[in-house]
């Protein structure tokens, strides 16, 4: 079994196999354990009836699972590392553990929403917030085997097959909001459309765009938009908009850089081995929670 009380002792070492610090690792396994016992008890299972578990304790759980989505290894190594365990008991493991998790960051008020209605659920969930950062991001997936799941899942920018979701965050380089994942060959701005966005954020609130999302002022003029000007054919911006679009990317690069405290978590950056697309869809949120958990407990 692999050294937790070692990892503790290391600062480096904890982030580097668990993408926490422990004093956030410390913080989760009452939420985990309360989540864990509530899906048990949905499921008809009484709490220590089962099979027995090699990772008894709820630190062990729990380290298992931040372990994987860290560090995504295959189930043989991540068999290897827990004690030689049989590999099919780590498979479980992942595909038990993960929606615990999601439940968990639930819980500690962490998780990413997933879709939002009418204006009234944003002031609800988001109080206080006048200005949100909007882009999408992808992630490597394997090659379809069938055609049409080879075009659908191609992206034309990152020249690969791909998955996509759209990430809103705000000032402080939280997550607010992730989209369903899709295929990778939908354009930010189709995407942008069906997360239906536009119709749930009131008209003060200010979005950040980048100049990917051409036709947005003009679709949905009620919103506050703020994106860079591009330049029209045989009309070269000019010094003043030049400088504009500076300012304006200046202040995009806050969402930037909560993408990229996502995609520590080497599950949302290595190719996706996962074929049931539940799980698939379920590590961005889930890696979106836990990089709200850092600057939360800071």
């Amino acid at each position: 079994m692999i050294g937790i009380r070692k990892a503790f002792k290391n600062a480096r070492l904890m982030k580097a196999l668990t993408g926490l610090t422990a004093g956030e690792f410390s913080a989760l396994p009452p939420a985990f354990m309360e989540a864990f016992g509530a899906s048990r008890k949905r499921r008809g299972v009484r709490v220590g009836y089962g099979r027995h578990h090699t990772l008894i304790a709820w630190e062990n759980k729990l380290f298992y699972i931040l372990f994987y989505v860290k560090c995504y290894p295959t189930f043989d190594l991540a068999s290897f590392v827990f004690g030689g365990v049989d590999r099919a008991r780590t498979h479980e493991w992942a595909h038990e553990f993960l929606p615990v998790l999601e439940k968990a960051l639930k819980r500690k008020i962490v998780l990413p929403e997933r879709k939002m209605r009418i204006p009234e659920e944003f002031f609800g969930r988001f109080l206080g917030i006048k200005e949100i950062w909007i882009d999408g991001t992808e992630r490597p997936v394997k090659r379809p085997k069938d055609g049409d799941g080879q075009k659908k899942r191609y992206s034309g920018k990152k020249k690969r097959h791909t998955v996509k979701n759209m990430i809103v965050s705000d000032r402080k380089k939280r997550i607010l909001m992730v989209s369903r994942t899709r295929d990778g060959r939908q354009h930010d701005y189709s995407l942008f459309k069906k997360f239906r966005l536009p119709r749930s954020v009131p008209e003060q609130v200010k979005c950040w765009l980048d100049s990917g999302f051409q036709g947005v002022q003009k679709d949905f003029p009620e919103l506050g938009v703020r994106m860079p000007k591009r330049a029209a054919g045989g009309h070269p911006l000019t010094e003043r908009e030049k400088g504009r679009n500076k300012k304006i990317s200046e202040r995009r690069v806050l969402v930037e850089n909560a993408i990229a405290g996502v995609k520590r978590f080497r599950s949302l950056t290595d190719v996706c081995r996962n074929r049931i697309g539940s799980f698939e869809d379920r590590l961005i949120p889930v890696g979106a929670g836990l990089w709200n958990l850092h600057p939360e407990m800071s």
